[in-house]
């Protein structure tokens, strides 16, 4: 029964680690940066989801 529980607690470390403590460090709030207010930050999302890729097929 303890190696499950040594199993489990790994697990949840691991959990831990990718999503507090990576994310303090690797994804910085990028929207709150950059715009003052909610509109400004939604256009700027709503440009990037149908801006069309320029891509070159030479």
């Amino acid at each position: 029964m303890t190696v499950g529980k040594r199993l489990w607690a790994i697990i949840l470390i691991k959990l831990f680690i990718m999503f507090v403590i990576l994310k303090l460090f690797f994804f910085k709030n990028f929207l709150n940066d950059k715009f003052e207010n909610e509109e400004d930050k939604a256009d700027y999302v709503i440009e990037q989801l149908t801006k069309p890729k320029n891509i070159n097929n030479d």
